[in-house]
């Protein structure tokens, strides 16, 4: 069993670089004036030399990280995820995903948890925007174990990727032994009337989800989904094969994200009757994380609600 700790994933980030530091000579971590926030800060202070702050202009950050990739380093550019996905999205694509240069986008401070900085910082849009980059790796960790391990799958990954961290503390799933690798998600709990296929902060949520459906009489297997793209479509068939149904949630928007890419392995392999959680398709508003998940139905009993829907479904 996991220790019981509470820690945001954006904090997990900033202590992995550090130990990364230790490891990789040709690291560079590069920020736009928000190391405080984003957590490589902690970087900063343990390899200062190795540090590298742009100032708030997060399109020239891509584009830097770009030539420093180009020289043979192994950069991580780091902002918000509204900036490092959606403002600098032209010099992504372009300086990093067309050559495909080994350039790790670290974005903090995702999804509608972001609370009280509102819709204009809650980046519910950044993993379609990704997914829509050829070669683009996206990688959005459960807890700080996670984190911690996709920082470093990404680092030996010799490419593009885009990890997503988030701001809000959440629990701890995994052991400290946990084994992540790119392109797979694992079993958390088995069942046999529906699957739920969560990523992020949505598998603590799925977790608990399952022990409401199993007192009601219903099995849910939940499925980690920690590497959006590729996503690991074996385990997806293996899923709707053995149960029948499939729930997927998530801190983002519905169009696009893991529905999206889950939707699209089924529709091409196994069609069983599938419903979505995550973000209605609108935009977030100002106010305290937890409350908004809860508003936004982004929490353990919206996917119940769904869950039953989609097992009603099969019949």
């Amino acid at each position: 069993m996991a220790e019981a700790v509470k820690c945001a994933t954006r904090e997990a980030y900033g202590k992995a670089l550090v130990e990364l530091g230790a490891k990789e000579e040709k690291l560079l971590v590069l920020d736009a004036d928000l190391a405080a926030a984003t957590k490589t800060g902690i970087f900063k202070k343990a390899y200062p030399e190795k540090f590298i702050d742009v100032g708030i202009a997060e399109s020239n950050l891509m584009g830097v990280a770009a030539g420093l990739a180009a020289t043979g380093h192994v950069v991580f550019a780091s902002s918000f995820a509204m900036f490092a996905a959606g403002r600098a999205f032209e010099q992504v694509r372009n300086s990093i995903g067309y050559p495909h240069l080994n350039v790790k986008i670290g974005a903090t401070h995702a999804g509608i948890s972001v609370g009280e900085d509102g819709a204009s910082h809650q980046c519910c849009e950044d993993i379609a925007l990704m997914r829509s980059i050829p070669g683009m790796v996206i990688l959005n960790p459960a807890d700080d174990v996670e984190a911690r391990a996709c920082v470093f799958a990404a680092a030996k990954h010799d490419g593009p990727c885009y990890l997503r961290f988030g701001r809000l503390a959440v629990d701890r799933i995994f052991d400290e032994d946990y084994k992540f690798e790119i392109g797979k998600g694992n079993i958390l709990k088995e069942g046999e009337d529906v699957t739920l296929i969560a990523t992020g902060l949505m598998v603590h949520e799925a977790l608990e989800a399952a022990e409401i459906l199993k007192n009601e009489g219903i099995s849910a297997r939940v499925v980690n989904m920690a590497s959006i793209k590729p996503i690991d479509r074996d385990l997806i068939v293996d899923s709707a094969k053995k149960t029948g149904a499939i729930v997927t949630a998530e801190e983002h928007n519905i169009l696009g994200g893991l529905g999206s890419a889950v939707a699209e392995v089924l529709c091409e392999t196994v069609p069983v009757p599938m419903l979505r959680v995550g973000v209605e398709d609108v935009f977030g508003k100002s106010g305290p994380a937890k409350e908004l998940l809860h508003i936004f139905g982004l929490d353990a009993a919206h996917i119940v609600e769904k869950a039953k829907a989609a097992v009603a479904m099969k019949k």
